[in-house]
């Protein structure tokens, strides 16, 4: 039993070289248990006797010999590009030494191998917690790499927020800022790149790749008036930008079509379709001074008269901006210098005729709804613009006579006589109401007289009007002159055979006479005669001058308040001299009237096919309609 015990001995430690005795291992179990109860208590060591001190058994240097052995066979799984292996040994490293920062640095370096970089980044992120600020460009440097892995592969957001993390590591650096810009822009977020541009420019100061940068990203906003803003302010810092200079023919190539297309809308008479182009076209060139009298006059043609005039305004602030851009940079050679200057000279007097047009056609629509104060008003700033024009004059006449300012009336009407010619049928409408009311006025202040020399002005004026004679007849009866008296009823027989008046002014005038008598004697012959001359010389007048001029001269250049035709229907609501009579008498003694009554003048309307004109009205200088007015613009150079 013994040899077989001791054989079974020897063959244990052979396997197991590390086997003690069955002795051994109760000393052992018997030091456990007393350890159990008492700890590391030294109280049951004896006096003087020291524990005894092994090195290879202590903790700490177990765990740190094992932590490197972990490094090391980490670095030996790198030089053969084991990077998996490595990084589980490098993360057993960590676990035994987690304070150890190199090992954070070579488990970020091995997943940096890996590409799994938001693995890195965290490696990193403790190793710069453990040393503050050692590692941020390398950080930085792996979150910008996995957001342009994340930009390449369509992630913007993502991307965006790596490049946000590697501006927080390392905010001084511009590239992970551009490429955040580069994501926003990608994800169509250019609102927040333009207010990302913004912060650089308050930042940094502004530069023309700046400049340039706003202005296409307000582009891509549909800004295109800020657009052209930037582009401009690029080419003032830099003038040479290509960038710039390319952008800034761009917008004025989108700006001319767009002019192109309003132009062949408004000649085809589509003027909102119109506006709509020549509004794209001022987005894109804001300064163009051109545009801006283009669609003041499409604002003029669709009556948003208050809309025309700020555009005609700032089309002549912008040219004479641009005249002195010209001249402070200087233009070389004498003859351009000249050519420039008459472009500018014209352009201005095109522009001031216009606003002129617009103030007149605002006092039109004024004086069709009554308000006849606020179309005065408008006349006055027209004439202030252009003294020379005898529309105007008409008009502002119109306004005065509507308002019973009788004088002013006639001071604008003669006026306008000066600078037109006599035969005007315009003109000597006007003056034969005016004069009729004038003379009616007189009339019934008792100066008969006057009353008689104003009525024989507005027949000079008018001689077919029946009324004008009989006004004056019963004129000359009260300054005694029955002769004239009986030739003025002949004339009114004539003209108007239907007058109420007429049968008790033949019974005072040839009392026991016939109206036919009367017509058919001598007298009667002769006034027929000179009367028949009269109307056929008036009517040869306006004939020549109708084949020769077209409208009036005044209907050519400008609208008018009241034409032909509408004044024979208005004279009767024009003419409200009991009305107006204390205005123009005022501190006067008023005089009773004893004749008898005179009435103002009231014509017959035309024929319907004579009331109004079917064809545009012409409102153009020089006989030029609107829609050649716009066409003259479709031949303008571009700038």
């Amino acid at each position: 039993m013994s040899e077989e015990r001791s054989h079974q001995t020897e063959e244990e430690q052979s396997l197991f070289p590390t086997a003690v005795s069955e002795q051994q291992l109760d000393e052992a179990w018997r030091k456990s248990t007393f350890k159990q109860l008492f700890g590391s208590s030294k109280i049951c060591l004896a006096p003087g006797e020291k524990r005894p001190r092994r090195p290879e058994l202590q903790g700490s240097l177990i765990v740190q010999s094992k932590a490197a052995e972990h490094y090391t066979n980490g670095n030996k799984a790198v030089e053969v590009s084991q990077y998996e292996r490595a990084v589980i040994c490098f993360s057993k490293a960590i676990t035994l030494q987690p304070e150890q920062v190199q090992l954070y640095v070579s488990q970020a370096e091995a997943y940096l191998q890996l590409c799994d970089f938001q693995s890195a980044a965290a490696s990193y992120k403790k190793a710069w917690l453990l040393q503050p600020g050692a590692f941020s460009d390398r950080l930085g440097f792996i979150y910008y790499l996995q957001g342009q892995c994340l930009f390449d592969r369509g992630l913007f957001l993502e991307a965006l927020e790596a490049f946000s993390k590697a501006a927080e590591v390392k905010p001084g650096c511009r590239a992970h800022a551009v490429r955040s810009l580069a994501c926003l822009a990608a994800a169509g977020h250019h609102a927040d790149c333009l207010k990302l541009v913004d912060d650089w420019m308050v930042s940094d100061g502004p530069t023309s790749d700046l400049y340039v940068l706003r202005a296409r990203l307000h582009q891509e906003l549909h800004q295109m008036s800020r657009c052209y803003q930037d582009v401009k302010s690029a080419l003032v810092l830099n003038p040479t930008c290509p960038e710039a200079g390319a952008l800034l023919l761009q917008l004025q190539r989108t700006s001319e079509q767009a002019r192109q297309t309003a132009v062949s809308r408004a000649l085809t008479g589509q003027l909102p379709e119109a506006l709509c182009m020549i509004n794209i076209a001022l987005e894109n060139c804001p300064q163009d001074a051109r545009l801006y009298l283009f669609r003041g006059i499409l604002y003029r043609r669709l009556k948003d008269f208050t809309a025309a005039i700020e555009d005609l305004v700032q089309a002549v602030e912008l040219s004479e901006e641009e005249e002195e851009e010209d001249e402070a940079t200087g233009v070389v050679g004498q003859a351009e210098a000249r050519d420039k200057k008459d472009e500018h000279g014209s352009f201005q007097k095109e522009v001031e005729f216009q606003l002129v047009l617009t103030y007149n056609d605002f006092a039109v629509q004024c004086f069709g709804r009554g308000l006849y104060a606020e179309a005065t008003l408008l006349l006055n700033k027209a004439i202030e613009e252009e003294k020379g024009q005898a529309g105007l004059y008409l008009n502002r006449g119109d306004c005065f006579f509507k308002q019973g300012e009788w004088c002013y009336a006639l001071a604008d009407y003669q006026q306008a006589q000066e600078m037109m010619r006599p035969d005007d049928p315009a003109l000597r409408q006007r003056l034969a109401v005016l004069h009729n009311t004038l003379g009616s006025l007189c009339f019934q202040d008792g100066r008969f007289q006057e009353a008689a020399d104003m009525f024989s002005l507005a027949i000079q004026y008018n001689p077919t009007v029946g009324q004008y004679y009989e006004n004056r007849s019963k004129a000359f009866r009260k300054i005694l002159n029955p002769e004239g008296a009986r030739q003025d009823f002949i004339c009114m027989l004539i003209l108007d055979p239907t007058n109420e008046e007429l049968p008790p002014m033949l019974m005072s005038l040839f009392p026991g006479c016939s109206e036919s008598e009367v017509l058919s004697s001598p007298a009667g012959q002769a006034v027929r005669a000179q009367l028949m001359d009269n109307i056929q010389a008036c009517r040869s007048f306006s004939e020549q001058h109708s084949q020769s001029e077209g409208p009036s001269e005044a209907g050519r250049e400008l609208k008018l308040c009241v034409d032909q035709w509408e004044m024979q229907i208005l004279v009767k609501s024009l003419l409200q001299v009991k009305e107006a009579a204390p205005s123009f008498f005022h501190g006067r003694p008023s005089v009773h009237r004893t004749g008898p009554h005179l009435t103002t003048h009231h014509l017959p309307p035309p024929p319907p096919t004579q009331r109004r004109r079917t064809s545009p009205p012409l409102d153009m200088k020089g006989g030029r309609t609107a829609t050649k007015d716009l066409r003259c613009l479709e031949s303008a150079p571009q700038k």
